[in-house]
């Protein structure tokens, strides 16, 4: 079949919605599918334009099979407010005639991720335009974190806005998103049951894994050498992307009240608009490290260097998106400490794995710290949960199977175009 992928962002960028867009591609191709992305240049987590991509504006290339055409678009320097709502709104003006020039090809299916929800319509429309199904995958619900931070203040906007997104929702043959909860959150925004679809961010759980190519448990790792952080430490890990959804002010608190403990270190790698802030936080701090987004290929590795993962976020996000660093998380094999509500998906996770505290209570946070320090048998119990959830829910190969094969998402809208959207088991 042929498959038309909408997503502002896609491969090489290694985290976030295009490391999962880039993959979900891949493997559709060796399916034997053929597929065609129209997306921005990199540009995350980095917040600015990989250099070989900046000239021509206009590209076309061919990655792992998939034909890629890419459009430009403004990347701010401080992404937040109006200025990231001019970011994607830009992308959607530059990428309108890419994706509508897809009719002519005549795709089965096009699948519209977002963010950017502003690049739904045009999803919509060439879709419609080309006699394809139309799909929209939701990452994160944008329009409702940007009047949770208060973006969009004026209660009429804010309503008007409400009613549009909700049209537009709609009007699409399958709508899917990442948790349970947002699955229930598009239902209340009016998509049908029968429409919607849990999609989850998948885990590749040969590639992190708490065990080694022969099953042994990993041996300590080079981070930890080469940081100079002793084997018998325990060390608290935070990976991915540095946003300002995440709280990630509050570790640095923890780290310095608990700077009298030689015995715990704290490791932050990423890429973000947090990043200059971390660093002036922390800049003292004898427990702290902080390294650069490391390749994926060692990511499995990072992972496992922990003895603990922390996953703050903010509670304006909370099961607006359920995070995707979960998944490697768990996988690891390593117990999760998260700053969540409870009766958020995020606290319904965790507390099967790990410990959750409440958002912004550095207290709790310390003394949850110091609980899974102390408690090496603990942590060993934890993180064999969380393995077995990820192992059973996340897993990259069921997860595709079951939104492309037979009786998956994709299935209704593979068999015929113009045929009828069967129900989501």
């Amino acid at each position: 079949m042929k498959i038309l992928i909408y997503s502002a962002n896609f491969a090489p960028e290694p985290t976030g919605i295009g490391k999962y867009s880039g993959e979900m591609a891949a493997w559709l191709v060796t399916q034997g599918h053929e597929v065609r992305v129209v997306t921005a240049p990199p540009h995350y987590p980095n917040w600015q334009v990989a250099r070989e991509f900046r000239w021509p504006p206009y590209q076309r290339n061919q990655w792992q099979g998939v034909s890629v055409w890419r459009a430009p678009l403004w990347v701010p320097r401080t992404p937040g407010g109006l200025t990231r709502i001019l970011y994607l709104l830009s992308f959607a003006l530059t990428s309108l005639p890419l994706a509508l020039l897809q009719v002519w090809w005549r795709p089965d299916v096009v699948l519209t991720v977002a963010p950017a929800f502003l690049c739904a319509p045009a999803g919509w429309l060439t879709a419609r335009l080309s006699g394809a199904k139309a799909w929209l995958h939701l990452q994160d619900f944008e329009i409702d974190i940007a009047f949770t931070m208060g973006v969009v203040k004026n209660p009429l906007l804010r309503r008007v806005i409400s009613r549009l997104e909700s049209l537009m929702l709609k009007r699409f043959d399958r709508v899917s998103t990442i948790s349970q909860r947002m699955v229930e959150k598009l239902q209340a925004k009016g998509v049908r049951r029968d429409r919607t679809w849990l999609f989850p961010n998948w885990v590749d759980t040969r590639h992190i894994s708490p065990f080694d190519s022969d099953g042994k448990p990993r041996a300590a790792s080079r981070y930890r050498h080469e940081l100079g952080i002793p084997e018998e430490a325990t060390v608290l890990l935070f990976s991915g992307t540095l946003g300002a959804k995440q709280g990630l002010l509050a570790i640095p608190t923890v780290a310095r009240q608990l700077a009298h403990r030689s015995d715990i270190c704290f490791l932050i790698c990423g890429e973000g608009v947090m990043k200059p802030q971390l660093l002036a936080a922390t800049a003292d701090l004898p427990n702290f490290r902080v390294l650069p987004l490391q390749p994926s290929e060692h990511l499995g590795e990072l992972l496992c260097t922990a003895d603990i993962h922390l996953l703050p976020q903010s509670a304006c996000a909370e099961d607006l998106v359920l995070p995707s660093k979960l998944s490697g998380m768990t996988a690891s094999g390593r117990p999760v400490i998260a700053t969540c509500r409870a009766g958020t998906e995020l606290h319904q996770v965790v507390s099967q794995c790990g410990l959750v505290v409440t958002p912004d209570d550095v207290e709790a946070l310390t003394t949850a710290v110091l609980q899974l320090a102390d408690n090496p048998t603990l942590r060993v119990a934890m993180g064999r949960c969380g393995r077995a959830w990820a192992e059973a829910n996340l897993e990259r190969e069921a997860v595709l199977q079951r939104a492309f094969g037979n009786s998956g998402a994709a299935a209704p809208m593979l068999a015929t175009k113009g045929a009828a959207v069967s129900g989501a088991p």
